[in-house]
């Protein structure tokens, strides 16, 4: 088989699962939006659960410590970490969701924000105040504990 012909592979289990999320978007539109986000907010929780197991003292810091070892720091910055707000700046999508559309950016973050919710609190509230899903040059998100 010719390698200049085969399509590039997912890297990893999260660009696979953007390649889904791409496809059934591409396919279905704006309607799939709620079951992407549903689909995607069960993954959130349960992650959310696990991190919550793992480290009692789930304070805002305490579980954004914990979320970063997870991103690539070479994409992702922070931004700020405080017990009430903690934001963080990336230049790649891990899912590959760049110059998609802002909609699929917010449906595919509820794992994010449902991740915050379970493991630190429900008046956790996400700000996707730039993605680069909607052609921004970067990604700037916000979790910030709301009562």
């Amino acid at each position: 088989m010719d390698q200049n012909n085969v399509e590039k592979l997912p890297s990893n289990p999260i660009e696979a699962q953007g390649l889904l999320i791409k496809a059934v978007y591409k396919k279905f539109g704006v309607e799939v939006l709620p079951i992407i986000k549903n689909v995607c907010m069960k993954q959130g929780k349960s992650l959310g659960l696990k991190v919550k197991k793992k480290h009692p003292n789930n304070n805002l810091i305490t579980v954004a410590k914990a979320f970063s070892k997870s991103f690539d720091q070479n994409f992702v910055k922070i931004i700020s970490m405080s017990d009430e707000k903690f934001q963080i700046n990336g230049t790649k999508c891990p899912f590959g969701l760049e110059n998609t559309s802002r909609e699929l950016c917010e449906a595919v973050m509820a794992i994010d924000h449902e991740y915050f919710r379970e493991a630190v609190s429900d008046k956790v509230k996400l700000k996707i105040l730039k993605t680069i899903a909607a052609g921004d040059p970067y990604c700037d998100t916000v979790y910030e504990i709301k009562s």
